[in-house]
């Protein structure tokens, strides 16, 4: 056990460090502080030494300079069971420090601030900071460093239990968590800054460094034979799978997140009216939108009640007791996510214990910049995220499509976003009536859906096509009209643009392009 006879506090975040300061003095802790933190301290009546009396050097450089002494940093390093340490922190009069309580200067949310300029970022890249949190947790035998708030309670209650002393074990737990920090910090400091040089861009450093916190471990991964964790975003803000509570069920597997993910992000896509998403293996296999959520559910389903059987549902209205009844009756599913759930909605899916639902907050009304990654084989590929739906509507046919038609190609435009490509979508009334998804060529893709909407007993006559890329030849056309859709949305940009038009207008179909595809691999 490490006692704690002096402490060394400066924060920025000065969230619960009076009350946690009030505790130390009950133990005698003497208290040594800087700037803010001090004059805080002292104004509620604590008994304060600045650091600047304790090293015998004064603060310098406009604050830059004051943590930064052999004083402090012999007295964080220095071994208390190391004879020759001991002896020579006497020789040059360094006292022991046993508790130091940093947090950092706010550089994350000031370069997160618009307008931020270079000066007002290096002005918050904290260095004694650091250099102290990093002295203390490397001598964490005999120094309690904490660098998180959230920490104090558990440091006071070590504390009482043992008269004043905290645990290796705990000091060695708030070791890892002060590397983990400082990592963190220097690669937001590292990624903003090269953004900034002439080979980084405004979105791409020319490295690029990541933390993710372990939410869970995994029993396995995409197979029993791989094992896996899931990790998250530090400060995820935009309502996710990430950010879910699991209501109930079994845990959530690595397939289970995947699928989850996809099927939310697809029904982020539908925000005025009620809309629901069914995924299975990453891909949707129904989605519609309905004037209740029951209605939604019920017409995803028709789309293809064969690969509903284990999927993934996604609703964007809070689950209510008639969609979760006509779910756990009608199908087997492994996750329901919804941004809420009705207290009759959660009884009635607690009759099937292992279903897994979540509840993952208010929708966005548009997503947030992010960055999407991929790894590969040494290496990984990062770009922003997807977000845009198209560039421009332009109606390249010599048909206009009517409203309805319109309605539909929008529809099945933001549902192909999210079918893997080559992806071909079938959609009438706001309802999908076939998928067609990642094939190698994209007029299989088109025989799919049609495939699917004949074995799901829904008509395709009528029917709008999206295709998530431009047609590299006419023949998915042709195939499209053979079954009876009316019209076709796509990007445009193939070589051959002008005869696939020519096979549109030759169908009477209406074209529209977008200027924008939207592959997903």
């Amino acid at each position: 056990m490490a006692q704690i006879t002096r402490a060394l506090i400066s924060v920025s975040d000065k969230t619960g460090v009076l009350d946690f300061a009030r505790e130390l003095a009950r133990y005698n802790v003497e208290i040594l502080s800087t700037g803010g933190t001090a004059k805080m301290l002292r104004e509620a009546g604590l008994t304060v030494k600045d650091v600047s009396e304790f090293t015998g050097f004064p603060e310098m450089l406009d604050g830059r300079v004051k943590t930064l002494h052999p004083k402090v940093h012999g007295g964080l390093l220095g071994m208390r069971s190391n004879p020759e340490h001991v002896a020579k922190m006497k020789e040059h009069g360094i006292e022991s420090i046993d508790l130091v309580v940093v947090n950092l200067y706010p550089f994350e949310a000031t370069v997160a601030k618009e307008g931020c300029t270079l000066e007002d970022a290096i002005e918050n890249i904290d260095i004694g900071g650091p250099t102290m949190l990093r002295s203390a947790a490397k001598n964490w035998p005999d120094v309690t460093v904490i660098t998180d708030p959230a920490d104090y309670e558990k440091v006071l209650a070590e504390m009482t239990a043992s008269g004043g002393a905290v645990s290796r074990e705990t000091n060695f737990g708030l070791a890892v968590k002060v590397y983990q920090r400082t990592a963190a910090y220097d690669a937001a400091i590292s990624n903003w800054l090269g953004c900034r040089t002439g080979e980084g861009t405004a979105l791409f450093p020319d490295t690029f460094t990541v933390q993710f916190k372990k939410a869970q471990g995994m029993r396995y991964g995409e197979n029993p034979h791989q094992n896996a964790a899931f990790y998250v975003e530090a400060a995820a803000a935009e309502a996710s799978t990430a950010t879910a509570d699991q209501i109930q069920g079994k845990e959530l597997s690595y397939n289970n997140i995947g699928d989850t993910d996809a099927a939310l992000e697809c029904v982020k896509q539908f925000t005025d009216t009620p809309a629901c998403v069914i995924v299975k293996h990453a891909n949707p296999c129904g989605v519609a939108i309905g004037e209740s959520l029951l209605d939604a559910y019920d017409r995803a389903y028709r789309t293809d009640p064969e690969s509903a059987f284990g999927g993934i549902i996604a609703c964007n209205r809070e689950l209510d007791a008639a969609t979760a009844s006509a779910i756990v009756e009608r199908q087997f599913v492994e996750v329901i996510i919804a941004p809420a759930v009705s207290a009759e909605a959660s009884a009635i899916v607690a009759a099937k214990k292992n279903v897994r639902l979540l509840s993952c907050g208010p929708l966005p009304s548009a997503s947030l910049p992010r960055l999407d990654m991929k790894r590969v084989t040494g290496g990984l590929l990062v770009q922003d995220a997807d977000l845009a739906l198209y560039n421009e509507l332009k109606v390249v046919s010599k048909r206009t499509p009517t409203e309805q038609e319109m309605a539909d190609l929008l529809f099945a435009w933001r549902v192909a976003k999210f079918v893997k490509s080559n992806a071909i979508v079938y959609a009438r009334d706001n309802m999908t009536v076939g998928v067609g998804a990642g094939q190698m060529s994209r007029v299989n893709s088109a025989r799919i859906a049609a495939i699917k909407a004949e074995h799901a007993g829904l008509e395709v006559k009528g029917a709008v096509m999206a295709s998530d890329a431009f047609f590299p030849f006419r023949d998915g056309i042709d195939n499209a009209a053979a079954v009876g859709i009316t019209a076709v949305i796509q990007p445009g940009g193939s070589m051959r643009d002008a005869e696939v038009i020519a096979a549109a207008d030759e169908h009477g179909m209406a074209m529209v392009f977008t200027g924008m595809r939207h592959f997903r691999h």
